[in-house]
């Protein structure tokens, strides 16, 4: 068989969702894909601790428009949902305001919504169908055609801004919200959503509204066994389909010749030749470690820093349980728009604490034993770029979290209960996912960070050279880096002459 009639070798660096969704696609495309990942198991951020019975989620906890998982799997002739256990949940998620009693049950069918609002505000209680409809309509005309899209240059920027416009998708979050919602406390619930992906609302584009639409469309699902099993599904899948998943396996370059990327060499000098190379690690990091030596022209590099917020997070296996607390709870403190001020853009440390629990036990008993509950305990705080050094700091701030959750908002005798634990801070998103400043979203998601302004999903300065995850267009999020993926994916059959 000649040379010429072999498959083309594609190297995905990262196997985050971003990194395994661009695998898969390839693979369809009849590539040759070799995915390499610097940890000891695939997953990167949507990776899983087990420990003496209890299991967590390291990452995303919960998925919206499942239908992303199941274009991708149907092109390696699998079924999604015959490969995981998707699991409903209703309510979505509670929000609760310990310092003044409030409480608001996020529901999925839109009257049950409005009764649950309406013992707050009637008037915003009557919106809610208009919040939805308008928030739709930037979903599906904003969001979805723009994610779907890859922006090589401004043009298709500069054609999506008068639909963005007429949408008001183009304004704060915060401001769009503030159209349909009076009363503070629901006001704070549809506009949270943001910082799911290390976005202020205060400051992010009104196009994350449809963050919250899309959860009542297509729901909130969890997976039996946490997200890691979509990971485990996806290596099936590309292991199946003749790719290779390699573990251990930390890149050191990117190998340029030419202008052009020709393959990686590992930390152990070992060179994997590609014609193409998909990176779905940190894109800030991709430049300044990985592209040794390569011409760095690209605008997204001359703006000061771009990354986002980080997070404190306890995985704290306890050996009771707690009635009030949801599969996914929220708890708001005082002085909201100050705590979200202060981490995401004075970079300072919060003086009031706002956090979300996973507690994958209530829907998936075998995530913690019998009685006891595995609880992710996310505190937002900034980068590294504050200066903090959690390594003097880490212990204080834990028995800060755990003193809020003891005796704000309720957990009676949790520290009490506390029989495994483990913590990642900025400084361990840095080390363990190599994420510059310790980002845990990568870019912060604001206008003049979103489509044109964002990681390219084909770079710019090196031909060969393709980008997904959390970094890249069109962000954070599962869906996002799936769209991303999709978007790459077929930037590289163009580029390959692949037909679609």
């Amino acid at each position: 068989m000649s040379t010429a009639s072999q498959p083309k070798r594609a190297i995905v660096i990262g196997s985050g969702f971003g990194g395994l969704a661009a695998a898969m696609r390839m693979l369809a495309a009849g590539l040759d894909v070799t995915v390499v990942e610097r940890l000891p198991a695939p997953g990167g951020r949507a990776s899983q601790i087990t420990d003496q019975g209890y299991t967590w989620d390291l990452g995303p906890s919960l998925v919206t428009m499942p239908w992303c998982f199941d274009e991708l799997f149907a092109l390696l002739d699998r079924d999604f949902r015959e490969e995981v256990e998707l699991i409903g949940l209703d309510p979505f998620y509670r929000i609760d305001w310990p310092h003044d009693g409030t409480r608001i049950d996020f529901k999925g069918d839109v009257e049950e919504m409005q009764e649950e609002l309406a013992k707050l505000s009637p008037h915003d209680a009557a919106n809610y169908p208009a919040f939805l409809k308008a928030s739709g309509l930037i979903h599906e005309n904003a969001v979805l055609a723009a994610g779907r899209k890859a922006f090589e240059n401004p043009l298709p920027f500069a054609k999506l801004l008068p639909t963005m416009l007429r949408l008001d998708a183009a304004r704060s979050l915060s401001h769009f919200c503030a159209k349909y919602f009076d009363e503070p406390h629901i006001f704070q619930s549809m506009s949270f959503h943001s910082l799911y992906i290390g976005g202020d609302p205060y400051r992010v584009p009104a196009v994350y509204a449809a963050l919250a639409y899309l959860q009542v469309a297509d729901g909130v699902w969890y997976t039996k066994g946490g997200t890691y099993s979509i990971v485990q599904a996806m290596v099936r899948a590309i292991e199946g389909a003749g790719g290779r998943v390699r573990c251990s396996a930390d890149v050191d370059e990117i190998i340029v010749r030419g202008g052009k990327a020709i393959g990686v060499r590992l930390a152990d000098g070992e060179v994997l030749p590609a014609e193409v190379v998909v990176s779905d690690a940190d894109p800030v990091r991709t430049r300044t470690r990985l592209l040794k030596g390569a011409p760095d022209r690209a605008p997204w590099r001359f703006r000061g820093s771009n990354n986002g917020m980080s997070c404190f997070l306890l995985y704290l296996g306890t050996d009771r349980q707690w009635p009030e607390l949801l599969h996914h709870t929220l708890f708001v403190g005082d002085g909201y728009r100050k705590f979200i001020n202060d981490v995401t853009k004075k970079r300072v440390l919060p003086e009031t604490l706002s956090l979300y629990l996973h507690v994958p036990a209530r829907t998936d008993p075998a995530m913690a034993p019998a009685g006891g509950d595995s609880l992710a305990v996310l505190l937002p705080v900034p980068n590294l770029a504050s200066g903090d050094d959690w390594g003097a700091i880490s212990d204080t701030w834990r028995d800060k979290v755990i003193d809020y959750l003891e005796h704000d908002a309720g957990l009676t005798g949790l520290r009490a209960s506390i029989k495994v634990e483990h913590r990642m801070t900025p400084a361990d998103f840095e080390q363990r996912y190599d994420a510059d400043e310790g980002t845990a979203f990568s870019t912060e998601p604001v206008l003049t960070r979103s489509a044109y302004f964002r990681q390219p999903n084909k770079d710019r300065t090196v031909n060969g050279l393709y980008h997904v995850g959390a970094g890249a267009h069109p962000g954070a999020g599962v869906p996002g880096v799936l769209l991303g993926a999709e978007v790459a994916a077929g930037l590289v059959r163009r580029d390959l002459g692949i037909a679609t």
